[in-house]
């Protein structure tokens, strides 16, 4: 397989990841107070929004790459 139809496939995956979870969560650290040797820190959660249509495009867009790699290899 050529890298064209590789990069389709992983367009292909990472779509279907974006689609199935949209968004991700993470973790965020704050220093709230430094005092000497006293430190406090805040842990927060934060989410990243992956809009439906990115991972709908990304998968689109993937299905092409895979179409044409292969096209081009036969």
């Amino acid at each position: 397989m050529k890298l064209i139809a590789w990069i389709g496939v992983l367009l292909i995956v990472l779509g279907g990841l974006a689609l199935a979870y949209q968004g991700f969560n993470y973790n965020h650290d704050k220093q709230v107070m430094d005092v000497g040797s006293l430190h406090i820190t805040a842990e927060t959660q934060r989410r990243v929004s992956i809009p439906p249509i990115v991972g709908g495009l990304a998968l689109l867009g993937g299905v092409v790459l895979l179409v044409a790699g292969v096209r081009k290899a036969a």
